[in-house]
Formats: structure tokens, C-alpha cells, sequence
């Protein structure tokens, strides 16, 4: 089975224009697919900028509406999967809105869906219901491909139930602000390296009002390391997903294999 290619776009887009968004997204999608990627991934709210406010109900929508289509039709346009933020807003649910990510095969068709588990700080937890689901999943050129994002990451157990639920590859769309790039140059590496799986964390760049985006988009292997890294401005990095290099070193490590699940009950 060959690498899958993987590029992750940092950048804060446009500040409520998800037309202007989805022009970037296009973009990105073109070069990412001219330098061999089969994936590309992009931040945490990007179809609509993460600073919006009260414009948030405005803004979201259903996970097949109009900007789903769109995205789909990059995906189909360009050749690759990609995966993106978003707000979502639920129809069944009137009101209810969720701050999600979406993963959208080459084919133009949805694989999997992920709602936001851990809110984090007044505007998410003021806007956003938070999902129920841990591990969502998809297979995507014979990896299983998991989802999360941005504050998610940061709970060792949510990575250790996609580690153990067998995810290959784990995709974070995040916003992550100053003063906290501990968790791209440490935590991430740390959660692929102790979880034994590639984790493709794309974040926003530069001042959004009342935010300062950090950048260091980063791709952590299984052996702790980056494999790709962004700086701080906007742009895209390429980094590969070695399924060969991820079973040695699921060979080699020993972490999941030695666990003592007995022990740990009192965790939950």
C-alpha cells in the first residue's frame, strides 16, 4: 500500500465569506493535488472564519447543504479527499448548532461526519452544542481515517480510543490561539507517538478580532516526530502517510500491547 500524500492548509481565510472561503479551499486543493496529495485538510471553522460571533446562526449549515456540494465539487474537480470545518446546524434539531468537520472523498462523496466533543471557551460553549460521539471513522486509499478537533486532541483519552479502535491516521482541524503552541511542537507529537498513528493538525494563522492564531499546522508520525511543519504564516505543507513505516513501528512500540485496562477503571 503506497504513502498517502497529505496536505494541510493553514490559513484563517476570509472572516465570514464562505464564497471567498471556498475560492481558497479550491485553490489549495489545486496545488495540493499538483504536488501528488490525495488529501487535504483544512482548519477548524474555515468555511466561515472562527471569530464571528452572533453570525454564527446565520452562517451554518445542514452537512449536505450549498457548501457541502461545493466542497464535494473541489474534491471531484481536483482529484483528492478533503476535509474541512465547519458550522453545522442541525435539521432536526431546530437551533442547534455544532461546530463540525467534514471528510469528503475524491469521489465527491461524504465519509464521515464529526461534532466537536470539548467546547472550549465562551464563544463555543455559548453557540455550540457539543457531539456525543468519540471515534468517527471512514477508510479512505485503505487507511482508516479518524476525526476530531482542535481541543479534542488535547484529552489523551479521546486519541487512546481511536488508538484502540484502530484509526491509522487521525485528521484535526483546529483554531488554536497563543500562548498554547506547547501543543503542536509537544502534545501532538506526543498523542501520535504514544497512540502509534499519524495525526494531520491544521490550524488557523495570524489575528482574527479578539484571537491571535498560532499557525504550526503540523503531521506527527508514530514515532514522535514531525514529518511536516508549517511556520507562522498562511500556506500549505505537505507531509506522506507511510503505512509501511506505521506497522514497523506498531511493531516495534509496545504501549497499546502492554496496557493493563484492569487498572485504569477509575479514569471514567
Amino acid at each position: 500500500m503506497s504513502a498517502l500524500r497529505t496536505a494541510l492548509l493553514q490559513s484563517s481565510g476570509e472572516l465570514g465569506d464562505v464564497a471567498a472561503n471556498l475560492k481558497i479551499l479550491d485553490e489549495a486543493a489545486g496545488r495540493a493535488a499538483a504536488a501528488g496529495a490525495g488529501l487535504l485538510l483544512a482548519p477548524e471553522l474555515f468555511l466561515t472564519g472562527y471569530a464571528i460571533g452572533a453570525d454564527i446562526a446565520r452562517l451554518a449549515e445542514p452537512a449536505d447543504g450549498p457548501s457541502a456540494r461545493a466542497v464535494a465539487a473541489i474534491a471531484v474537480r481536483h482529484g483528492l479527499a478533503v476535509g474541512y470545518g465547519y458550522p453545522e446546524r442541525d435539521t432536526e434539531q431546530h437551533g442547534v448548532l455544532y461546530n463540525s468537520a467534514q471528510l469528503i472523498g475524491a469521489d465527491g462523496v461524504p465519509l464521515a461526519r464529526y461534532r466537536k466533543t470539548h467546547l472550549f471557551g465562551d464563544f463555543e460553549l455559548t453557540w455550540f452544542t457539543p457531539g456525543d460521539s468519540a471515534v468517527v471513522q471512514a477508510e479512505l486509499d485503505g487507511l482508516t481515517v479518524g476525526m476530531m478537533i482542535c481541543y479534542d486532541v488535547e484529552f489523551p483519552e479521546n486519541v487512546r480510543a481511536h488508538a484502540l479502535a484502530g484509526t491509522d491516521l487521525l485528521l484535526v482541524p483546529t483554531a488554536l490561539m497563543h500562548p498554547a503552541e506547547v501543543v503542536p511542537l509537544s502534545v501532538v507529537p506526543v498523542r501520535a507517538f504514544e497512540n502509534q498513528l499519524y495525526i494531520a493538525y491544521a490550524n488557523r494563522t495570524g489575528p482574527e478580532k479578539e484571537f491571535e492564531f498560532v499557525g504550526l499546522s503540523t503531521l506527527a508520525g508514530p514515532d514522535g516526530t514531525a514529518r511536516a511543519r508549517a511556520g507562522r504564516g498562511e500556506g500549505l505543507v505537505l507531509g506522506d502517510v507511510d503505512p509501511a513505516f506505521l506497522a514497523a513501528s506498531r511493531e516495534e512500540n509496545p504501549y497499546l500491547r502492554d496496557r493493563r485496562p484492569g487498572l485504569y477503571g477509575s479514569l471514567v
